[in-house]
């Protein structure tokens, strides 16, 4: 039994049992990788995945708890080598960090730019994407931590925190009929069409609920998962904006005003998330605690404990 053939396992349940893309992924042949499966399977005698012909279709009930295992020894031979970092005295390192558009442009940045002064060896590598995206590089090792509003609660083998609340903001130009709306109604916003995050972006979920709660249908006629981009669309006439409140700037965002909008939708919960039991070094504590103030290393401890509560 060898790494190489439990990384096999995990990457062909991961990538959808296509060969093809797992070889890519550990930088091997698709007969590497067929080879590497069924010499795991002959030496432990149980068939860990179902096939049509040479094609593997899914796992087999055994597989499913085998791959269980596997999942752990391979967390726990990643955590031996982050350890032995760690106690060797080494300040130096890459923490991955994904997170959503919004929270990297708005959220991000005084954080990271007060953890580069602490830790100055340490390089940072800043992913964007989805919410859902972001969970599975945190699963998958591909990145320490990860940052979103959406979806990040929902996936058992993460543990979260809450770090802060905020709410969303309406957007229009100088000079806007909404402008003389007080306070702005729900109705009112379905008069014109609107210009918002994508499904599953920047507590859009809050957003589309209110409309339905409200048996509202908005005219929602452009969607991105940029703040700014919504801003620029809404500064070109095409529609009223909803965004997040961090992301307006009255000094920045110049010919554009911002009208509260906290009465309208319910409030968002940015989340912090990490793998459970993953070894997180000290640096990275470091920078949880920065930027959750309220979370400290032993909240995390506790949570990345298997036994504990999967949510903070």
């Amino acid at each position: 039994m060898n790494f190489q053939q439990l990384r096999s396992i995990r990457e062909a349940a991961r990538r959808g049992y296509n060969l093809t893309e797992v070889a890519n992924a550990l930088f091997t042949s698709q007969p590497g990788v067929s080879r590497q499966i069924r010499e795991l399977e002959d030496e432990l005698g149980v068939v860990i995945f179902e096939r049509n012909g040479k094609r593997l279709t899914g796992l087999t009930d055994p597989g499913k708890g085998i791959l269980k295992i596997i999942d752990r020894l391979l967390v726990e031979a990643e955590n031996l080598q982050q350890a032995s970092m760690e106690y060797a005295g080494k300040n130096s390192g890459t923490l991955t960090i994904a997170a959503t558009h919004t929270q990297a442009r708005y959220a991000l940045p005084k954080v990271v730019q007060s953890f580069r002064k602490d830790f100055p060896e340490v390089r940072i590598a800043l992913q964007q994407s989805a919410p859902d995206h972001i969970a599975e590089w945190v699963l998958s090792g591909k990145a320490d931590i990860g940052i979103a509003t959406e979806g990040l609660s929902q996936f058992p083998d993460l543990v979260s925190f809450p770090c802060y609340r905020w709410s969303h903001l309406i957007v229009v130009p100088d000079g806007h009929p909404l402008l003389g709306c007080s306070p702005i109604r729900l109705e009112d916003l379905a008069d014109y069409p609107l210009i918002t995050y994508d499904v599953g972006f920047t507590g859009r979920g809050h957003i589309d609920a209110a409309f339905a709660k409200a048996g509202v249908r908005p005219d929602i006629v452009l969607t991105a998962m940029d703040s700014d981009v919504i801003k620029q669309y809404v500064s070109l006439g095409m529609g009223v904006g909803i965004v997040a409140s961090m992301a307006f700037d009255h000094g920045r965002d110049k010919g554009l005003r911002a009208v509260e909008a906290s009465h309208l939708f319910a409030a968002n919960v940015t989340r912090l998330a990490v793998r459970r039991g993953a070894y997180l070094r000290a640096y990275a504590y470091h920078f949880i605690e920065q930027f959750a103030p309220d979370v400290s290393r032993a909240d995390i401890e506790r949570a990345l404990d298997a036994d504990a509560p999967r949510e903070v």
